[in-house]
């Protein structure tokens, strides 16, 4: 069996079959299968119930805010959340198709004890999740997820009695509350953007992009073309919004004569871009332009990114005399820190941006008003706008994990190797070489080590890439 002795996974149940994950992040798998071993029904009502426990511990008739993406698997797996919690004792309140910030703010819009979003991201279709949130819409901390994981293996929660049962209650129309809010926030120049008359592409990958991205753009004055728009789940690509899966999104920006295209994940949470002429924004350089914008706005002003995203943000947070912190990565990690440091903005190289004036969460939604509020005031296209930032080229890799690789003695080992450079370790392994870094950490959503390198040079980037996993390979079989 894997070992898992401070890893960042929590408990991961991994053997031949095995494609779930139950962690302090929530618990996430693929549909069908057995249970423990893939995302069953009991699987999923013995997450919801632990969930429920949890929270009927610190509040009596706690209220939850559920909503979902689109993917295929996601109105049934809603129906046993939803079930599961009405079971406990639990009220709920149902948005039904929605996103991921969406039910953030509704949890805190309802005063509710806190909401659980059915979504696995940037997972492929056969995949769906539960995750959890707390009475601010914001992600359980580690402390509380361990909570609910121990809860999730002794089967300690007790179902209410038929006099007790929880209620269900539907309340549609929370994105446009959420659109609402957006409007009210300092620096969404609304005006202004709708006088630019923005032609936009959209890629909604066939979720909830369609229901909450496309509204917000068109009340923004934007010309909308959207691609993949049918809300069915049935994703035309693979869902990340990486380069690899950009393509076709990149074509219709340049067909359309286009000033922008946008790409979200399934629970649009995350935000990538496209030049006018077709070129990629790069997802990490989503968070440094709307930082910079807002950083024009309050000079001085403190951001927060993980240790996995670019240093451009650092870079760009000391031109206006402010500070920048790295976080462990995981959105909650990146909140705590915002917040330990006073950061006006923050959030993942992932395409995540945080916006605190909204709320603590990544949010796509926001960011894109943000942007094309800079977009609009600057007079520039967007590949000019990207132009002004550093380039820094970062290389995305994993390797994948099986039963006999112990993941902290790997990283005791690669840590000994490099010992004569500077080294964080908050979160895995990151290594300083010269103007260049290298981070390795074990992924909170898939049995994999992810490996991140970041060099102006691609070259560079690229053989630090190389020469990683090589050495990762030869410790492997030395550990054999």
């Amino acid at each position: 069996m894997l070992s898992l002795k401070n890893s960042n996974f929590g408990k991961i149940l991994k053997q031949s079959k095995v494609a779930l994950l139950k962690t302090i992040s929530g618990t996430r798998g693929t549909i069908g299968g057995n249970p423990g071993e893939n995302l069953t029904a009991q699987d999923i009502v013995e997450s919801t119930a632990a969930y429920a426990y949890w929270l009927k511990k610190q509040k009596n008739n706690p209220v939850v805010v559920i909503g979902r993406d689109a993917r295929i698997s996601g109105e049934l797996v809603s129906q046993i959340v939803i079930s599961t919690l009405q079971m406990m004792g639990v009220n709920v309140i149902d948005l039904g198709l929605s996103t991921t910030p969406t039910v953030e703010i509704a949890v805190m819009m309802e005063s509710a004890a806190g909401g659980i979003i059915v979504t696995a991201s940037h997972n492929p279709k056969q995949w769906n999740a539960l995750k959890f949130v707390n009475h601010r819409g914001e992600f359980i901390s580690a402390a509380d997820g361990q909570e609910i994981l121990n809860l999730i293996e002794t089967k300690e929660v007790e179902y209410a009695g038929v006099d007790e049962l929880g209620i269900n209650q539907k309340k549609l129309g929370y994105i446009q509350k959420h659109i609402d809010l957006i409007f009210e926030v300092d620096y969404v120049q609304k005006n202004i953007v709708r006088e630019k008359h923005f032609k936009i592409v959209i890629d909604c990958i066939n979720s909830t992009g369609a229901i909450s991205m496309i509204p917000l753009l068109e009340q923004l004055g934007c010309e909308v073309i959207a691609i993949n728009d049918s809300v069915n789940g049935k994703f035309a690509h693979n869902p990340e919004p990486l380069p690899e899966n950009l393509t076709e999104l990149s074509a219709a920006v340049v067909a359309h004569k286009a000033h922008l295209g946008i790409a979200v994940d399934p629970d649009v949470d995350r935000l990538a871009l496209v030049c006018e002429d077709g070129e990629l924004f790069g997802e990490e350089y989503t968070l440094v332009a709307v930082a910079d914008y807002i950083l024009m706005k309050n000079a001085g002003g403190n951001t927060v990114s993980n240790l996995s995203s670019t240093q451009a943000l650092r870079v760009v947070t000391e031109k206006h005399g402010g500070q920048y912190s790295a976080s462990a990565v995981g959105e909650v990690n990146v909140v705590q820190m915002m917040k330990d440091t006073d950061a006006i903005i923050g959030g993942e190289g992932n395409g995540g941006i945080i916006y605190p004036a909204l709320h603590y969460g990544r949010d796509a939604m926001v960011g894109i008003a943000l942007f094309l509020s800079f977009l609009a005031e600057s007079g520039k296209s967007v590949s000019a706008l990207r132009s002004q930032y550093p380039n820094y080229i970062i290389i995305k890799d994993k390797i994948q994990l099986t039963a006999d690789i112990n993941v902290p003695e790997l990283l005791d080992n690669l840590k000994e190797k490099y010992h004569r450079y500077p080294q964080n370790t908050i979160d895995g392994l990151k290594i300083f070489v010269d103007e260049n870094w290298i981070h390795l950490r074990s992924s909170n959503t898939e049995p994999i080590i992810r490996i991140y390198t970041e060099s102006e040079s691609q070259v560079t980037a690229e053989n630090l890439a190389k020469k990683i996993k090589l050495d990762i390979s030869d410790i492997l079989k030395g550990l054999d």
